[in-house]
Order: structure tokens, then sequence, then C-alpha cells
């Protein structure tokens, strides 16, 4: 895979060398990533990747392709089909879509087939292509047969 930005190198080498974070009641803050973490940040990079290539079907394959698939922006979108519609509507040129990044993202293992992520979002574009825009989202994942899928996705 070709770096195609210093970002893009620097969520490298924090999620494959560096700690990820935990919440700030732990005695120990810093751990080293389990590999459900790195498979999980895998999953976002590839997401962020897909996007910043204009292509919303893949950046889009990452959720789970199932009716109670639930996507929560201005409105709720329920199914993976409601959430290929929102986006397509949302973003419906290249220009619109802008450039992805990702950052301080935080995953939380919540058994061997489920872990929350938390994190922030930038997309970068044009005035008058939507303006910058930026939030924190929370993303739900389940462990399925075609890999870490999310099944909910909170973005603000």
């Amino acid at each position: 895979m070709l770096l195609r930005s210093p970002l893009r190198l620097a969520i490298i080498v924090l999620v494959l060398l560096a700690p990820v974070m935990l919440p700030a009641q732990d005695t120990n803050p810093l751990h080293t990533a389990s590999r459900q973490e790195l498979d999980v940040i895998k999953v976002l990079l590839a997401q962020e990747d897909a996007w910043n290539k204009g292509d919303i079907g893949t950046f889009a394959s990452s959720y789970k392709d199932a009716p109670d698939t639930l996507f929560i922006t201005h409105q709720v979108s329920r199914g993976y089909a409601g959430l290929i519609d929102q986006y397509k509507r949302d973003y419906p040129t290249r220009a619109a879509m802008g450039t992805l990044s990702f950052s301080d993202l935080e995953v939380r293992s919540l058994d061997e087939n489920f872990a929350v992520v938390i994190g922030k979002y930038r997309l970068d574009r044009g005035k008058k292509d939507g303006g910058n825009a930026g939030g924190l989202f929370s993303l739900v994942f389940e462990k399925t047969d075609k890999g870490w899928k999310i099944i909910i996705d909170h973005t603000t």
C-alpha cells in the first residue's frame, strides 16, 4: 500500500508501534494494541483510503450488509441500502466528498466479537463543495465471517 500523506504514515506508525489510549480512569492508560484493535483500525484505514479515491462502494463495504445496520447523523438510516442512499445523496460528486482523515482513534473491545471505536473525522473540501467539516464518531463493530464490519455508526 502506498503512503499518500504524512498523516497516513503517522496513523500507521501509531497503530503498529504505539500503544492505544485507554480511558483516564485506568491506572495504566497505555497498552500494546491487541490483534483485535489492529484489525478494527485497519478497517478504518481502508475506509479512509476508499473515500479519498472517491469510492463510496468500497468505503461502504466496511458496514455490515444487513437490515439492522444503523447509520445515525442528522437522521437515522436503517439497513445497508439506506446508508448507501444517504452517502450518495449527501456526497453526490467527488469534489463534495473531499479528503477524509480520522484521528484520536480509541478502540475498546467488548468481547471477542464486538468492539467500539470513538474518534474524530475531518473532511477537507472547497467552499463551493460544502466547505470543511469535522466532528466526532462512535462505531460499533461486529466480527463476521467477512471480517470486522460496522453495525452502528453515530457521526456528529
